[in-house]
């Protein structure tokens, strides 16, 4: 991850799984609003562009700053708490793991989380992340009122309605303005009682369907070429914090896991990718069946010590089963080698013009591949699957789209381009990279 030690001392820009880098020829570390108008001015006045780096935990290059590169790092924390409306105001550079505390305080808690929580805020509704349940939306689902400046360097506010404007800023990568703050819907603070249990995939597929209707979270892990899943349940109860006692013990396992055992099986695998199928027969059969119960920030994350790539992609929720077991026959010829488990989750459908579940209940699977083995020829073979079940890709995993793919995939896009042009006239914050994405 990107170290702001390292950045005072003019070092490289580089994401936290490595394969993006940069040399910014300028990095700032604003204090306020005022700070970042004053870096918009400059940057547009000497025809430069402007990336927020965030916490650098993107896989794609969407974060990559070409000439200017902004941390908000200094801005950071709860502005104000409405207990009538649920909705808390933050600074956009708060980090979401710093959000339950200070929420907790007040007595309120964020809807839902992922199960990653180094990212800034700013960056988690910037490009749509998400946790699971299919009656949740993304983190950008919760956002009420946008606070960001523009391309001409004018602060500007936007309380979320039915317009295009909200659609826009709804998932906008950055491209309308520099997000500085944030108010978000938030609720009571609450507990989750956590089951992980070991299954078939045979029956996960049967019950799939029911399964996501009766608890409010589901998150599955299929073990590539294996007939075992591990399957996450989540519900909701009342308020209770794990021991310190517990947590030090829970940490200590999930330590063990990652950073010893599974470590030493992707070691294994890139020295010898052939062993990649029976390394994730190993980790199935070994899959620990647990239950534990904490206030929903302590239950939602769990650490990701070892380094990987990834692709994640949104198809339609109906469609799920059908990708999976199309999936497995695939990993069970054998056609590549690959130890991590896939991820599957469920989200709502939203209406953001660049929100990857727009107009439909989505089920996203996420592809890893370890950091230092080959990545390209499995995710080509998911680009081309994706395609075949309409899939929209995560912007902020690895992914192939061309502007060719995003008009296709995204009927709404000359609505977010038009506007996007209203508010940075001048391209202060259309990189290269986005120009690939979004020009025909």
């Amino acid at each position: 991850m990107f170290s702001i030690e390292k950045w005072k001392n003019g070092e490289k820009w580089t994401n936290w799984a490595g394969n993006v880098i940069s040399y910014p020829s300028e990095m700032y570390l604003p204090h306020s609003i005022e700070e970042v108008s004053m870096i918009v001015k400059h940057a547009r006045e000497s025809a430069k562009t402007i990336r927020v780096t965030g916490a650098a935990h993107s896989f794609s290059a969407v974060a990559m700053p070409e000439h200017i590169a902004i941390s908000l790092h200094n801005m950071r924390g709860l502005i104000a708490v409405n207990e009538e409306k649920q909705e808390a105001t933050l600074w956009a550079g708060t980090y979401l793991y710093e959000i339950g505390p200070m929420l907790a305080k007040h007595g309120f808690a964020l809807i839902n989380m992922g199960d990653i929580q180094e990212q800034t805020i700013a960056g988690a509704v910037s490009t749509g992340t998400h946790g699971t349940g299919v009656t949740l939306g993304s983190l950008s689902s919760a956002v009420m009122s946008w606070g960001f400046v523009d391309g001409t360097g004018t602060y500007q506010e936007h309380r979320r309605g039915l317009d295009d404007l909200s659609e826009a800023l709804h998932v906008a990568l950055g491209m309308l303005g520099i997000l500085v703050k944030v108010t978000i819907k938030v609720m009571p603070l609450y507990g989750l009682h956590y089951v992980g249990a070991r299954d078939t995939l045979a029956n996960g597929l049967t019950g799939f369907a029911e399964d996501i209707q009766q608890h409010r979270h589901v998150e599955w892990f299929y073990f590539p070429g294996s007939e075992t899943i591990q399957v996450k349940r989540m519900n909701v109860v009342a308020p209770v914090y794990q021991s310190e006692w517990n947590k030090k013990i829970e940490n200590l396992k999930l330590q063990i896991v990652e950073n010893g055992a599974f470590f030493a099986m992707s070691e294994l695998c890139k020295w010898k990718p052939a062993l990649s199928g029976a390394m994730s027969k190993i980790a199935a059969a070994n899959v620990v069946e647990s239950e534990k119960i904490g206030i929903s920030y302590e239950i939602y994350p769990s650490p990701r010590s070892v380094k990987f790539q990834e692709s994640e992609y949104a198809i339609p929720l109906s469609q799920f089963e059908a990708c999976l077991e199309e999936i497995h026959a695939t990993f069970k010829k054998g056609v590549f080698n690959v130890h991590f488990p896939l991820e599957c989750r469920t989200t709502a459908g939203e209406a953001g013009f660049l929100s990857p579940t727009q107009g439909r209940e989505s089920a996203f699977i996420a592809f890893h591949m370890y950091k230092g083995m080959s990545e390209e020829p499995y995710f080509k073979w998911v680009h081309t699957l994706m395609q075949k079940y309409e899939g929209r890709p995560h912007w902020g995993k690895q992914h192939h789209l061309t502007a060719q793919k995003v008009y296709e995939l995204y009927p709404e896009i000359e609505k977010f381009l038009n506007i996007r042009h209203q508010y940075d006239p001048d391209h202060v914050f259309f990189t290269g990279y986005l120009k690939k994405l979004f020009l025909l």
